[in-house]
């Protein structure tokens, strides 16, 4: 397999203050990763490198085969897809939502004079009926629930059929309802053998779907543990990366986890 992400010794400071301390990580192409940790911890800034939204301050940032610092980001940008809340307020709620899929073909933000045949119609038609919003292609974007927003940004990641999916906490603002059809939504995806390699960013082990294979657990920029789920996501990993003694649970392919009551701590 090919590696998408290939982080060596990467370090990001802004301000004096270190949010990435010298990160190993590598992502292979048929690979589904959470990245786990409290506020702080510098998961969105590990994600903001990965989409090639900013340089690290030292160490090497391998992405798609390129090297941040030597390729330029424009010619790199388009073959990653990203969804974030940063992103999400940009898009005009004015428009309607399969031009919101559609118009990733041209990277823009709002319909203008581009110009899309029938095979772009048909995929945005496609990628919204596979994320379980295929009825929502004639509302405009402000008058969707947030759930409704998150399945229509997932769709629009995927459009231009990139080699990566990034998603930077999408179940944020959910309601338990709409956090549960998210992680169906991405299990769906994560399962697609044909989907690319997905890194989505979490505080809770709740909203793992099923079909993710990897984690990585940071803390204070730091990595507590990376691998393969199993092996990673357990009661200790958990409790050195949130500072606090934790009880795991796992049924049907998901994860749960709460404070260890302090009668059995110790």
């Amino acid at each position: 397999m090919t590696a998408v992400i290939e982080f060596a010794d990467l370090t990001v400071r802004r301000g004096g203050a270190t949010l990435l301390d010298e990160v190993n990580w590598a992502v292979e192409e048929d690979e589904r990763w959470v990245i786990l940790g409290p506020n702080g911890a510098g998961k969105t800034t590990l994600l903001q490198v990965a989409s090639a939204q900013i340089h690290p301050t030292s160490g090497v940032a391998g992405i798609l085969g390129e090297v941040l610092g030597t390729v330029d980001v424009f010619d790199l940008r388009p073959r990653i897809g990203l969804t974030s809340a940063a992103l999400a307020d940009l898009i005009p709620r004015t428009e309607l939502v399969r031009d919101v899929v559609v118009s990733a073909s041209y990277g823009v933000l709002g319909r203008w004079r581009e110009v899309y045949d029938d095979l772009d119609h048909d995929r945005a038609a496609s990628l919204l009926t596979e994320v379980g919003a295929a009825h929502l292609g004639e509302r405009t974007f402000g008058t969707l629930s947030e759930g409704e927003r998150k399945r229509v940004q997932i769709a629009r990641a995927l459009m231009t059929d990139p080699e990566m999916l990034l998603l930077d906490e999408p179940a944020a603002g959910l309601d338990l309802g709409g956090r549960e059809d998210l992680v169906s939504t991405l299990s769906v995806v994560a399962l697609d053998p044909d989907s690319p390699a997905t890194v989505l960013v979490s505080h809770h082990v709740e909203e793992i779907p099923p079909g993710f294979t990897h984690a990585l657990l940071l803390r204070a920029g730091r990595v507590v543990a990376s691998g393969p789920l199993e092996r990673v996501v357990t009661a200790e990993t958990l409790s050195e990366t949130f500072g606090m003694p934790m009880l795991l649970t796992q049924e049907d392919g998901r994860f749960a986890a709460r404070r260890r009551p302090r009668h059995l701590a110790g």
